[in-house]
């Protein structure tokens, strides 16, 4: 019986994983041509809002056009990824280099993050004395940011459910829509008031903005970067589905974590002491684990029990059924 006891693995090659399916991933190409259309509006508004900025002496046109600049970045880096992530396995890289779209939602993250400083810093020296702002100017380009912003947030709804990445293009187009519009309630405000120091105000409220959303976007793009379980996945509900899988007495070493900002992998080891049950019972878990839990790469080791395996990661659970 010593070949049985050499483990049997079997991994879930499914035919989509490799490839982007629909169902999971949306549109590829789609999403390329999105990301094109809005990187080129968003860096020419970007070049644009800036000059008028300046000549305005506006810091709430300069923050804006400096959240954009963030955003094109990150559009450019998301983009990147997505890019990167349709990459074949090679014999180095064997996942292919999928896990990039996380590192580029970090890297957006923190970018972020910088703008905030650097926008917070000069707006918060202009209150000691507020310089006059060309509200109508401001008022003017802040509305073409409002309209280019919502067209390039619409690109990318489609997306936004299924996939981090997408997501964060998305959360920043549509963010940057409502500052915009904050930016022209602002200078309707300057323009019948006079009330300079309103530019700064909005900028502090645009950098708290810009925080409050990034915020969220780091925190879970650490979390697939530490191997945590992906937020939709409930380790409880897999267990236990295994545990109850007919011939399981017990599971051990568990493993579920994200392989891109799309896709997730599960490792476990089933204990089933009537011996291997045949690749066709296999192949039903690996499709279960993929449809009920959206897990797209499972690979599954199925022992006797004969002996005490010592855990060295994961958990052992007992099956829910006395064996």
């Amino acid at each position: 019986m010593a070949h049985h006891h050499g483990h049997d693995r079997v991994h879930d090659h499914d035919g989509h994983a490799h490839g982007g399916s629909p169902h999971h991933h949306g549109d590829p190409n789609r999403h390329g041509r999105a990301f094109v259309i809005a990187i080129a509006l968003n860096a020419a508004f970007v070049a644009v809002e800036f000059g008028y900025g300046f000549i305005a002496n506006s810091t709430a046109l300069m923050a804006d056009a400096g959240h954009n600049l963030s955003d094109v970045l990150g559009l450019v880096l998301a983009w990147t990824a997505m890019v990167l992530a349709r990459k074949s396995p090679s014999e180095r890289f064997t996942y292919g280099l999928r896990s990039t779209s996380i590192l580029a939602a970090i890297a957006n993250a923190m970018l972020l993050l910088v703008a905030c400083g650097a926008i917070g810093w000069e707006a918060a020296q202009r209150f000691a004395q507020p310089p006059a702002v060309g509200s109508a100017t401001v008022m003017l380009v802040a509305g073409i940011g409002i309209a280019v912003n919502g067209l390039s947030a619409w690109l990318f709804v489609k997306g936004s459910a299924g996939d981090l990445n997408i997501r964060g293009a998305y959360l920043h187009m549509a963010t940057d829509a409502a500052v915009s519009l904050g930016v022209v309630l602002a200078a309707v405000v300057m323009l019948f008031t006079g009330w300079y120091w309103v530019d700064p105000a909005i900028s502090l409220v645009i950098v708290a903005v810009i925080l409050f959303g990034t915020w969220g976007l780091l925190r879970e793009s650490l979390h697939l970067a530490l191997n945590a379980v992906p937020p939709h996945i409930d380790v409880s509900d897999v267990a236990s589905y295994l545990s109850q899988l007919p011939g399981v007495s017990a599971i051990h070493d568990l493993h579920i974590w994200g392989m891109s900002t799309t896709e997730s992998a599960l490792t476990v080891h089933l204990v089933m002491p009537d011996g291997y049950p045949g690749d066709a019972v296999i192949d039903g878990v690996a499709l279960a684990l993929r449809e009920r839990f959206s897990v797209h790469h499972s690979t599954l080791q199925v022992e006797l029990g004969t002996t005490d395996h010592a855990c060295s990661l994961g958990t052992t659970l007992p099956a829910a059924h006395p064996r």
